[in-house]
């Protein structure tokens, strides 16, 4: 929709562990001109230093041992579509030279090949992290910061939205009846 459109490609999403970050990266990305094209999640918090490049990027055959066949990687099964980082801040320095390389070049290179592949995905990043401060500690990188954060959406916990839990419960509910048949 409107918000997407108007401001560019690189969406932060801010909040505890909990507040519906990920539910929020979705409601953006079903509401956008790239809806018809894949949503793809990656929880960066579980990706190793050695097999974030792989995940993300994709790998050719044989190009470390465990790799017994080609992988697409994220960016290419996200193509046309968009990309979740959540817990962008664990990601490596490493990885986030190369993740920053992707976005500036709108291109990917899959571990172990010689080539590039041209990309189009928007990327919406979440962190419970308070990333200036990673910055300020040499963790995490100013310029991906900038690329990442063209946009942010603050959630706050439901503790302080204690008006919305009403709603919620009445949205379980509803939820439950239709899953169960029920009234």
């Amino acid at each position: 929709g409107v918000l997407v459109s108007v401001y560019g490609e690189g969406i932060l999403i801010l909040g505890e562990s909990g507040t519906g970050k990920e539910y929020i990266a979705r409601m953006i990305h079903d509401n956008s001109n790239r809806k018809s094209s894949p949503f793809v999640a990656v929880d960066c918090g579980s990706l190793s230093m050695e097999l974030a490049p792989s995940e993300l990027f994709g790998h050719k055959k044989g190009s470390f041992t465990s790799a017994v066949s080609d992988k697409t990687g994220v960016f290419l099964e996200a193509n046309g579509g968009t990309v979740f980082l959540d817990e962008v801040g664990n990601l490596s320095y490493e990885v986030q030279k190369q993740l920053l390389r992707a976005l500036q070049e709108q291109k990917v290179r899959p571990v172990g090949s010689a080539t590039d592949i041209k990309v189009d995905v928007r990327i919406i990043a979440a962190t419970n992290e308070d990333l200036e401060k990673a910055i300020e500690e040499g963790r995490f990188r100013q310029d991906l910061y900038h690329r990442i954060n063209e946009f942010s959406v603050n959630v706050p916990p439901l503790r302080d939205r204690i008006e919305d839990i009403e709603e919620f419960c009445y949205h379980s509910i509803n939820q439950a009846n239709e899953e169960l048949g029920k009234e």
